[in-house]
C-alpha cells in the first residue's frame, strides 16, 4: 500500500507527461486525446514488464508506484465523470444545440439503443456468454469520446454546425448508455430480466429525471450567484460544487441519471449564465473550467490508457475475431442511423438537412474513449461477475476503444480535409476577402502615419507599404464579393451582424452594472431571438423578434390581471418599471448599433446594403420611441428618475475609463487607482438600488383630462378613481372583439384605438372612450376595439359605470353629443389585401425588397428614386 507522498508525487509526474503532451501532439499533427493514450498504454505496458523482471532494478519502485495508484471505477464514475460532462454542457451553443435538437436526440438516444440491439445479437451466436452480457458489451462500447474528434474539428476550422453536433451526441449519449449498461448490470447481477415496458418506464424516468434535478440545481446556483456581491472566486467555487451535487444527490439519493443532472446543469448555466454572472466572471469562469476539463480529461485518459494492459491479459484469436464482429455491428448500427434514420428527420422537417460529408465524418468519427474504459472496469471489479464474462467484456471493450483511437483518431484528420470540411463556404470566403482587403488598406494607412510620427526611415516605411501593397492588391484581386454574395445574402449577414453586436453591447452595457441581471436576462433572451429569426426567416423573422420583443410577457399579463380583478399593484408596478427599463435600454441601444452600422458595417457590405439593414431595424426606432413616450406622459418623474440613474451610469463608466487610462500610462500608481476603483464600485451599489413608483399616482388628475368626466366633483372622481383599473396594449392588439360580452368600458389615456363594425371604422384618440353603448343597453359587443399604437386604457367595470351614469344624469346627454360628432369611414377589404396584410411590419409599413438593379451590378448604390416594393 502506498503512502500518500508517493501517490502525489506519481501523480505530479503525470502531469508534467500530460504538459508535454499537447506540443508533442501539435508537432506529431495528431489529437491530444489520441497521444495521451498511446503515452498511457506505454506507460502501463513498460510497469507491468518491469515489475514482470526477475533482478531488482532502479525501475522498481517508479512502476509498482505507478501500477498502484488507487484509481478504479468509482474514481472515473465520481470524480472526472462530473466535471467532464458539465464542462461539456458549459462550453456548447446551447442555443444551436435547440435548432440541431432532433438529429442530436437520434445520435445520442436511439443510436445507442440500436449500437446495443446490434452489437448484443450479433456477438451473442459466436460468444461463449448469455444475451444479456453482449447487450451490456453494447452499452459499453456505445458510449463515443468527442475530446479528440472535437479538438481535430478546432485545429482545422472544420464547421461549426458539425461541430456542436458531435458535441450534443457526446454529452447525451453518455447518459443514454450509462443509464442502459446500469439497468443491464442491475440484471445480470441479480438474475432478473424486466419486462421491455419495465425497462423502458425505468430509463424515462432515469433520464427525465436527471434533467429536472439538474435543471433544479442550477437555477438554485444562479439564484445565488448575485448574492456573493460579484465576488469571483467565490462564484467559480459555487460553480465547481454545482456538478457534484448534481450528480451523487441524482445518481446515489434520488436513484435518476446522475450524468443527465450534470450535464443538464451545465447547459442550464450555460444557457442562463452570461445574463447571471458579470462579463469579467463569465470569462473568468469559462477559463477556470476550461483548464479543470483539460486536467480532468487527460488524467482520465492517461490513466485509463495505463489500465489497458491489465484489462487485456489473456488475448487470444477467438478473442481477435468477436472484436471484429463488435467493430463490424458498432459501424452497421451507426451508418444506419447516420444515412437511414437521419435523413428522415429532413423529410419530415423536424430539422435542416444534415450534408452526406457530416454523416461520413460522424460515422468515422465516433472515437471511444476513457468513459468506455472505465465501464469496462466497473464489470471487471464486480465480485458477483463471473471470470470469464469479466475477461471477454474487459478485453472486447478496451480492444475496441484502442482501434477507434489508433485508426480512426489518427486518421480523422485527413479524412476532414478530404471532404474539404476545412474550407469556408464561398459565401464566408468571399465575405473574408471583403473584410480582410478593407482592414490592409486601414493598417497600411496607420503603418505610414505611425513611420512618418515615430521618425523611421524612409527607406524602412516604404518597404512595409510595399508587403502592404501587394497583399491589398493579391485580396483585392481575389475578393469575389460583389458576384459570390447576392444582395439578399448581404442584407441578411448585415441583419444577423446587427442583432449579434446588439448582444455584445447588452453585455458590454451590463459590465458596468448600468442593467440589473433580470432585465439582462430578458434583453439577452431578446437579441437571441432576432438572431434566430434572422437565420431562419430572414429579415421577415427579425421583424417578427422586434415585434414579439415589445409584446407584453406573460408576467405581465398575470399582474395586470390581478390588478384588474384583485386589485393586487404590486406585481404590475414591477412589470411596469422592468418593461420601462427594458424599453429605454433597448433604445439606447438601438442608437449605439446606429454608429457601429455607420463605422463598421458599411464599409464591408456597402452603403446601399447599410442603407437597406438601417431601414428595416429603424422601424423597431418607431415602435420604441412610441412606447417610450407613452409611459413619460403616464408617469414622468418615474421616467426622470430612470434616465437621470441611467446617464449617471455612462458617466462612472467614463470615469472608470479615464482612471484605467491614467493607470495605463503611469500617472497615478496602484493604491490610488485601487482607491479610485473602491470609490467607484460604492457608487455603482448605491445606484443599482431599484427605483420605485406607484400606478395610482396622479389618477385624479388623468381622470379630469377626460372631457367626460371633467366637470365631476372632486369627491366623485377621488371616489371613481379607484375603481379603475390600467391596461397597455400594443400595436395591433385587440381591446375586445365582435360578440364578446360587455363588461368594461374603456377611457383612451393615451394611444389610438380603432372600433371597426362592418366596413366601418372609428379612430380614437387620448381624452375618449368607447364600449359605453353596450354596457348601457346591456348585451354584447357589435364591434371590435383594436389598439393601433401603445397606449395606457382606464378601464371601469360596467356596473360602476352604470352607477355613475344613474347617479349622475347629465352625463347620459354628454355621452349621446360627444357619441355623435364621431365620423366613420368606410373601409373596402378587397381579398387581395388579406395577402396584403402578410407583406408588411408591424408599423403597417411594407417590408424592403431590393434587386440587382437597385443596388447597382457591383452591390454599389444605384440612382433610383422610386420607393421599394414589397417584398415577395
Amino acid at each position: 500500500m502506498l503512502d500518500l507522498p508517493h501517490i502525489l508525487l506519481a501523480i505530479s509526474g503525470l502531469l508534467i507527461v500530460v504538459s508535454a503532451i499537447q506540443p508533442l501532439a501539435r508537432h506529431l499533427v495528431i489529437s491530444d486525446a489520441v497521444l495521451l493514450a498511446v503515452v498511457g498504454v506505454a506507460i502501463g505496458v513498460g510497469a507491468t514488464v518491469v515489475m514482470k523482471i526477475d533482478h531488482h532494478t532502479p525501475l522498481d519502485h517508479v512502476a509498482s508506484t505507478l501500477l498502484a495508484i488507487p484509481v478504479d471505477s468509482e474514481a472515473f464514475l465520481f470524480v472526472f465523470l462530473p466535471l467532464l460532462v458539465f464542462h461539456g454542457g458549459l462550453s456548447i451553443d446551447v442555443r444551436g444545440m435547440v435548432h440541431d435538437a432532433a438529429p442530436i436526440l437520434l445520435l445520442a438516444v436511439v443510436a445507442v439503443f440500436l449500437t446495443t440491439a446490434a452489437i448484443g445479437f450479433a456477438l451473442c451466436p459466436f460468444a461463449p456468454v448469455p444475451l444479456i452480457v453482449c447487450l451490456m458489451v453494447g452499452a459499453i462500447v456505445a458510449t463515443t469520446d468527442p475530446s479528440a474528434v472535437v479538438g481535430v474539428f478546432r485545429e482545422i476550422g472544420a464547421d461549426a454546425r458539425l461541430t456542436r453536433l458531435v458535441e450534443g451526441e457526446a454529452l447525451l449519449n453518455d447518459a443514454a448508455a450509462i443509464s442502459l449498461f446500469t439497468m443491464l448490470m442491475t440484471t445480470l447481477v441479480r438474475h432478473q430480466v424486466p419486462s421491455v415496458m419495465g425497462a423502458a418506464a425505468n430509463f424515462v424516468l432515469a433520464f427525465m429525471g436527471g434533467l429536472l434535478v439538474g435543471y433544479g440545481f442550477a437555477r438554485i446556483m444562479l439564484a445565488a450567484i448575485p448574492r456573493l456581491n460579484g465576488i469571483i472566486a467565490a462564484e467559480v467555487t459555487l460553480t465547481l460544487a454545482l456538478p457534484y451535487l448534481a450528480y451523487i444527490v441524482g445518481d446515489e439519493f434520488l436513484h435518476v441519471s446522475g450524468v443527465v443532472a450534470a450535464s443538464v446543469a451545465g447547459l442550464t448555466v450555460s444557457s442562463i449564465g452570461p445574463s447571471t454572472f458579470r462579463p469579467q466572471s463569465w470569462s473568468f469562469l469559462q477559463d477556470i473550467w476550461k483548464q479543470i476539463s483539460f486536467w480532468a480529461s487527460s488524467m482520465v485518459f492517461i490513466l485509463a490508457s495505463m489500465l489497458v494492459p491489465r484489462l487485456m491479459i489473456g488475448v487470444t484469436r477467438s478473442d481477435l475475431l468477436l472484436v471484429a464482429i463488435v467493430v463490424a455491428a458498432a459501424m452497421a448500427a451507426r451508418a444506419l442511423v447516420l444515412f437511414g434514420l437521419l435523413p428522415a428527420l429532413a423529410t419530415l422537417k423536424l430539422s435542416q438537412r444534415v450534408p452526406a460529408k457530416f454523416q461520413v465524418t460522424i460515422l468515422w468519427g465516433g472515437l471511444r474513449g476513457a468513459i468506455t474504459l472505465a465501464l469496462a472496469l466497473s464489470v471487471t471489479e464486480n465480485s458477483f461477475i463471473s471470470t470469464d464474462v469479466k475477461r471477454m467484456v474487459a478485453i472486447l471493450a478496451t480492444s475496441f476503444a484502442l482501434i477507434t483511437l489508433l485508426v480512426n483518431g489518427t486518421t480523422l484528420r485527413y479524412l476532414v480535409t478530404w471532404l474539404g470540411l476545412d474550407r469556408l463556404s464561398p459565401v464566408d470566403q468571399a465575405l473574408r476577402n471583403q473584410v480582410v482587403a478593407i482592414g490592409l488598406q486601414d493598417v497600411r494607412d496607420a503603418i505610414e502615419e505611425r513611420g512618418q510620427e515615430y521618425g523611421f526611415s524612409p527607406q524602412s516605411v516604404d518597404h512595409v507599404l510595399r508587403i502592404y501593397n501587394r497583399r491589398i492588391a493579391e485580396e483585392t484581386a481575389a475578393n469575389t464579393f460583389d458576384t459570390a454574395i447576392t444582395d439578399r445574402e448581404r442584407v441578411l449577414i448585415g441583419l444577423l451582424t446587427f442583432a449579434s453586436q446588439e448582444k455584445a453591447t447588452l453585455l458590454e452595457m451590463f459590465k458596468d452594472r448600468a442593467i440589473s441581471r433580470h432585465v439582462m436576462e430578458n434583453l439577452l433572451r431578446a437579441a437571441e431571438s432576432m438572431v434566430d429569426g434572422v437565420r431562419s426567416d430572414g429579415r421577415l423573422g427579425y421583424i417578427r423578434a422586434a415585434r414579439r420583443r415589445l409584446r407584453p410577457t406573460l408576467k405581465f399579463r398575470v399582474a395586470q390581471w390581478m390588478h384588474k380583478h384583485l386589485r393586487i399593484n404590486k406585481p404590475l408596478m414591477y412589470r411596469m418599471m422592468e418593461r420601462y427599463e427594458i424599453l429605454l435600454l433597448s433604445y439606447l441601444v438601438y442608437l449605439t448599433m446606429m454608429r457601429f452600422m455607420k463605422r463598421r458595417m458599411e464599409p464591408v457590405l456597402g452603403e446601399r446594403v447599410a442603407e437597406i439593414v438601417s431601414e428595416i431595424v429603424g422601424r423597431r426606432r418607431e415602435l420604441l420611441s412610441e412606447a417610450l413616450d407613452t409611459l413619460r406622459v403616464q408617469y414622468p418623474g418615474y421616467a426622470e428618475a430612470l434616465e437621470t440613474r441611467m446617464l449617471r451610469q455612462i458617466a462612472l463608466r467614463l470615469e472608470a475609463n479615464e482612471y484605467a487610462e491614467l493607470h495605463r500610462e503611469s500617472l497615478i500608481g496602484e493604491e490610488l487607482y485601487e482607491e479610485l476603483q473602491r470609490d467607484l464600485e460604492a457608487r455603482r451599489d448605491r445606484l443599482a438600488q431599484p427605483l420605485r413608483f406607484n400606478l395610482q399616482t396622479g389618477m385624479d388628475n388623468r381622470i379630469r383630462e377626460f372631457p367626460l368626466l371633467n366637470e365631476l366633483q372632486p369627491a366623485v372622481l377621488h371616489d371613481l378613481s379607484m375603481n379603475f383599473s390600467m391596461r397597455f396594449p400594443v400595436p395591433g392588439e385587440a381591446v375586445f372583439k365582435r360578440g364578446a360580452v360587455a363588461r368594461s368600458v374603456f377611457f383612451i389615456s393615451s394611444g389610438t384605438v380603432e372600433l371597426v363594425d362592418g366596413n366601418h371604422v372609428i379612430t380614437l384618440g387620448a381624452g375618449d372612450f368607447f364600449g359605453e353603448d353596450e354596457v348601457l343597453k346591456g348585451g354584447r359587443r357589435h364591434a371590435t376595439a383594436r389598439s393601433r399604437s401603445f397606449g395606457q386604457l382606464l378601464e371601469l367595470k360596467a356596473d360602476v359605470f352604470r352607477d355613475l351614469v344613474a347617479e349622475q344624469p347629465d352625463l347620459q346627454s354628454l355621452i349621446e353629443r360627444i357619441v355623435s360628432s364621431r365620423h366613420p369611414r368606410s373601409i373596402v377589404e378587397e381579398p387581395q389585401l388579406v395577402e396584403e396584410k402578410a407583406r408588411h411590419d408591424v408599423t403597417g409599413r411594407p417590408l424592403i425588397s431590393f434587386d440587382r438593379k437597385r443596388l447597382g451590378e457591383k452591390g454599389q448604390p444605384a440612382k433610383a428614386s422610386a420607393p421599394y416594393p414589397a417584398a415577395e
